[in-house]
């Protein structure tokens, strides 16, 4: 069975598709620093580097066990080359 078809099944189960609806936030956050990494040719190790941290640091936040500060999510980004902005919810 494939993660999609996996994924798909389980959605199918309103309880789960609540609960992965609101981890919405979290997952589009995690997808975004990882782009940012990639995208700027970076390792982790240099990120952590660029942000005066550990490089277990960085691990910790890219994988979502962090509760990290808007000071934290700012050095992340400007180590990639990125400044952080909020923008208002699109309309659904």
């Amino acid at each position: 069975m494939s993660l999609e078809t996996l994924k798909q099944r389980a959605l199918a189960n309103p309880e789960v598709k609540a609960e992965y609806d609101q981890l919405e936030g979290e997952f589009s956050l995690i997808d975004q620093l990882l782009s940012m990494r990639t995208e700027a040719g970076l390792t982790q190790t240099q990120v952590a580097e660029r942000m005066q941290t550990q490089k277990s640091n960085v691990s910790r936040l890219e994988r979502g066990n962090a509760n990290p500060s808007w000071a934290t999510l700012t050095k992340y980004a400007h180590a990639c080359g990125y400044q952080l902005t909020i923008k208002p919810i699109k309309a659904r």
